[in-house]
């Protein structure tokens, strides 16, 4: 049911997106640090600028395909545009990024790290699945604490919004790669 209730509010979810990054000062991408970007649908209108001037060169998708349908590009037109993209598609609002996704987005955002270029990690508004999957970069990264990442993602982009179950996920990522890795 969640999935069918993500779908017929996805086109006035995504307009009223739109509508606040043009009328407040919440913008469509902020820079986590020199490697991780979070932000919104990557439309193609922006494609130049995150590959040209902000140096992406992977970008993490976490939404379901029918989300990036009709706006966003495909894989082949980020390859052609030079960049990588992986999607790991999660249901909006309800969905919980699984473990297994998080561990490969986290490696494929290292990977560009060790390589000196910029992942730009989105969903629809840059608020739950992407700020997830950014949390769990932040805690592999510094081995912060799923709060600590969470705090650190507010300081950069106040409205992001990672849910109870969301946080639960964390942790258990957290316990995974920091704390069996002690």
């Amino acid at each position: 049911m969640s999935g069918v209730l993500a779908r017929l509010l996805f086109y006035p979810t995504l307009a009223y997106n739109v509508l606040l990054e043009k009328m407040t000062s919440r913008r469509w991408f902020d820079r986590v640090d020199e490697t991780v970007i979070l932000g919104a649908l990557p439309f193609r209108s922006i494609t130049k600028q995150l590959v040209e001037t902000e140096n992406v060169r992977g970008v993490i998708t976490m939404n379901e395909e029918y989300e990036t349908k009709y706006f966003c590009n495909s894989a082949e037109e980020w390859r052609a545009a030079g960049a990588e993209q992986l999607r790991l598609s999660t249901v909006d609002y309800t969905g919980v990024p699984s473990l297994e996704h998080l561990c490969s987005g986290v490696e494929f955002a290292l990977w560009h790290r060790e390589r000196g270029s910029s992942v730009y990690v989105h969903c629809k508004a840059g608020r739950s699945r992407s700020a997830t999957m950014a949390a769990a970069y932040l805690i592999r990264v510094h081995r912060w604490t799923p709060e600590e990442a969470c705090r650190k993602l507010a300081s950069v982009r106040p409205h992001i919004l990672v849910r109870a179950a969301q946080l639960e996920m964390l942790r258990k990522y957290y316990q995974q790669v920091c704390q069996q890795s002690s």
